[in-house]
């Protein structure tokens, strides 16, 4: 991590910190500036949590329909993924949770696994098959031959961007607009140009994570500088923009998932199987990947 210290990305004598412990696996961390916490998912259990400095740890929503990766849109509103129903549901400022995807072309979708928000308001997920496996969801045949990226339009039009994946997982824009998408089994990180309304294009490999230790290619974030951060073997793997790959913040368990968040959007809480960590970044977000 030294070295993530001397390129300004760590913040100086920062040290990973353990917040919580003690869950099944954990998942779809989401900072909510509206309300200064966090929101996070234990897949098996099929909860979700709330965490905050001050008010510590609560259940958010029990049971979650084991509810995986989460993000905010521009309102305010939690957009969810859960495997138990193949679905991605929103939730509207009054509480009330309308699904907003669970079907292509009359197919039950996988297990969407990963979210996040365009510009736009459109929102991208993934969709590979882990929710229909025993323990992270629920087990039973995929109705689709294929797992994919989707774009769900403002209009409510949901589109297949990409399908040639072994397991599409974490995502996020860069600042340039680029769309990055982890391919978990194949160690990728690929990147896609989406300046057109229901395409893409390119979905060259843009850069392969590598080293030892518990953990693969998942979650996936940008900051302000144009820096990648993906999951990895032995933690969180860090690339700049032109992916030279520039160090590792080491995590003692496997870690599956990230976000920035607190009060300056500079602090990195990381859900690593059974625990909740969290460590000082000298960089925030770009606003635009959570």
């Amino acid at each position: 991590m030294t070295s993530l210290v001397d390129h300004g990305i760590v913040a100086p004598n920062a040290e990973l910190e353990r917040l919580l412990t003690g869950y099944m696996f954990l998942e779809g961390p989401a900072w909510d500036a509206d309300n200064d916490r966090l929101i996070f998912s234990d897949i098996p259990a099929s909860v979700m949590y709330s965490w905050s400095p001050d008010s510590g740890v609560a259940v958010f929503r029990a049971p979650s329909d084991k509810a995986n990766g989460n993000t905010f849109d521009s309102s305010g509103r939690l957009i969810s993924c859960h495997h138990a129903t193949s679905s991605v549901t929103r939730t509207e400022s009054d509480g009330t949770i309308a699904t907003i995807a669970s079907h292509y072309e009359g197919f039950e979708l996988n297990s969407p696994n990963d979210v996040i928000v365009g510009a736009d308001g459109a929102i991208y997920f993934t969709d590979p098959s882990y929710g229909r496996l025993e323990y992270y969801g629920v087990a039973r045949e995929t109705q689709l031959d294929y797992r994919g990226l989707y774009r769900l339009g403002t209009d409510g039009v949901l589109s297949l961007l990409a399908s040639d994946f072994d397991q599409p997982n974490g995502l996020c824009f860069t600042p340039d607009g680029a769309l990055l998408v982890c391919d978990t089994e194949r160690f990728h990180i690929r990147r896609f140009d989406v300046s057109q309304p229901d395409a893409v294009t390119g979905g060259e490999v843009w850069a392969t994570v590598e080293g030892e230790g518990d953990g693969a290619p998942d979650g996936l974030k940008c900051d302000s500088r144009g820096n990648v951060y993906c999951t990895g073997p032995g933690g969180v793997h860090v690339f700049d923009a032109s992916a030279s790959w520039l160090g590792r913040i080491d995590v003692p368990e496997g870690c599956a998932n990230f976000t920035f968040g607190g009060t300056d959007g500079a602090t990195l809480f990381l859900t690593a199987s059974t625990s909740l960590y969290s460590i000082r970044m000298a960089l925030p977000s770009d606003g635009v990947s959570d």
